[in-house]
């Protein structure tokens, strides 16, 4: 049986308002509260069960693309999925299910399925360089920091903040924080566990510490 789930989200002029299975913000008849925020479109976001070799995963998308690939229990764990959703599988994550099915088998993935990011323009920016670094490969904090600076056109960017952007990734192994390591290529800050982390560049056979000549992809100028 489906469960779908609704929830007050906006409270409006003393009217509160929901968000239908449309994914339109509507008021409603009962009167309290109050707020300020203009009409806007909510989606719906579904949801789906994978279970992986190192771990059950929650999968979420909207009617766009996947929104959310977490490991159960991990740290953040379903911080992007919105009160209101309903478990069913798209295509969207249907797609997202093959993918892991190949990319568990020990296969890189020929393909990817739909995203939908959301976030600051800092964090996006630094999950698009996480898309970039190739299967088997791995990046430090301190040279996706000097990637960013050097596309912002700043003379230097924190590799904490960074890690922060890493650590709040909505969607885990499809864009591969994993392969994001420490400056001496040890296995810091996953947010699904160290012990994930090792065992995915492991099925990766990921070359931990590599030099910098042999990662593609991300620009290494400063």
């Amino acid at each position: 049986m489906r469960r779908i789930v609704f929830f007050f989200s906006v409270c409006y002029y003393g009217t509160v308002r929901i968000c239908g299975r449309d994914g339109y913000l509507r008021n409603a008849s009962v009167h309290w509260g109050s707020g300020t925020r203009n009409e806007r479109m909510c989606r719906m976001q579904y949801i789906s069960h994978y279970q992986s070799p190192v771990g059950g995963i929650l999968l979420a998308a909207d009617e766009t693309g996947l929104t959310g690939l977490w490991f159960e229990g991990a740290k953040y764990f379903a911080d992007q999925l919105e009160p209101a959703h309903e478990e069913k599988d798209t295509p969207a994550l249907e797609a997202a299910k093959r993918w892991l099915a190949l990319y568990f088998s020990g296969t890189e993935p020929d393909f990817l399925p739909p995203i939908h990011l959301k976030g600051s323009p800092f964090r996006l920016a630094v999950w698009e360089i996480l898309q970039k670094i190739p299967y088997g490969k791995t990046l430090t904090y301190g040279e996706i920091a000097k990637e960013i600076a050097r596309l912002k056109g700043l003379p230097r960017m924190s590799a904490q903040a960074v890690g922060g952007a890493v650590g709040h990734n909505p969607i885990s192994i499809v864009i591969p924080c994993h392969r994001v390591v420490g400056t001496d290529g040890s296995l810091t800050g996953y947010a699904g566990g160290v012990d994930r982390k090792a065992k995915l560049l492991a099925l990766e056979k990921a070359e931990e510490g590599q030099g910098r000549k042999n990662r593609e992809g991300v620009s290494n100028e400063s």
